[in-house]
């Protein structure tokens, strides 16, 4: 059965869904998954899984991603993006040594209140869902993890693009960061345009394939170990791998030499197993993949 990867280059004004529908079209395989929402506005990396490896989506979402981002200050919308309502506008004059200031702030571990539109749930329901109804629900501000915040540039006018460069964990919303930057400065912001160019090590620009190219989608079709290269890998030998396959849980063994967390465990000819955890002296099986 055909399985693995696809990194897209989502075009804007496209959903992911969307882009699920297209690729389900192109591949012919109904089993299809995406690694991460990528909003309407937004373009770039949507990392794809084509067939049964959809059980190892996850293990891509935990991975750092990397975006560029433009965003408009002095300028509130409603959904803190140019795909919103204007809100206010009220110029604004900063250096830039008071926006390095603050964007210094949002490095390392902060508590982001997630926007109104968003897919997160309240009482069963899609936030975006009650945006859209014009109602707004109190959202507990949650711990998300900031690696890298670097401006690019600043434009002129009394309402500054603003250009930065952010690598971030997963459940960091990049309209919010902008947003906060501008609170501290004393305004408001909101995206104008964001384009994700990597989760993990799988690059937009040498492992995309555009949208609008998928006839030769099997040639770009990364293999679960690729998609996964992020994770530590041990090889194992015959006998192991049968147990791998069965998955038996380890306790001692060859398995138990590799670092403590997710590991991916391959076969002699390299083919991805499993996804095993190591906890101590043992090794438990957290996804199986069929022979």
């Amino acid at each position: 059965m055909t399985k693995g990867f696809l990194v897209v280059d989502k075009p804007g004004g496209v959903t992911s869904n969307a882009v699920i529908g297209r690729v389900r079209r192109a591949t012919g395989i109904k089993k299809v998954g995406h690694a991460g929402t990528l909003d309407p506005l937004a373009t770039g990396a949507l990392v794809i899984a084509v067939g049964p490896v959809t059980r190892l989506i996850r293990f891509i979402q935990e991975q750092p991603k990397e975006y560029l981002a433009t965003a408009q200050f002095g300028v509130a919308t409603d959904t803190l993006d140019a795909d919103g309502a204007v809100l206010e506008r009220e110029p604004m004059e900063f250096s830039d040594a008071e926006l390095e200031t603050a964007a210094r702030r949002f490095v390392g571990t902060i508590h982001q209140v997630p926007p109104m539109v968003s897919a997160l749930k309240h009482e069963g329901r899609r936030l975006y869902e009650l945006a859209r109804r014009g109602e707004v629900v109190e959202r507990a501000a949650r711990p998300v993890e900031v690696f890298e915040l670097e401006i690019l540039s600043v434009g002129p006018g009394p309402y500054p693009e603003v250009e930065f460069r952010v690598v971030c964990g997963k459940g960091t919303y990049v309209r919010s960061l902008a947003a906060d930057m501008a609170s501290v400065l004393g305004g408001s912001a909101h995206l104008s345009a964001l384009r994700r160019t990597r989760i993990g090590s799988l690059e937009v620009d040498v492992h995309g394939v555009a949208l609008d190219d998928l006839e030769g989608w099997e040639e770009r079709l990364l293999t679960p170990s690729q998609a996964l290269g992020d994770l530590p890998a041990i090889t194992v030998g015959p006998e192991t791998a049968q147990g791998v396959r069965n998955g038996v849980r380890f306790v001692g063994g060859e398995l138990v030499d590799a670092p403590n967390g997710a590991i991916r465990v391959l076969d002699d000819a390299g083919e991805l197993l499993a996804i095993y955890r190591r906890s101590g002296e043992q090794a438990i099986p957290e996804v199986v993949l069929a022979s």
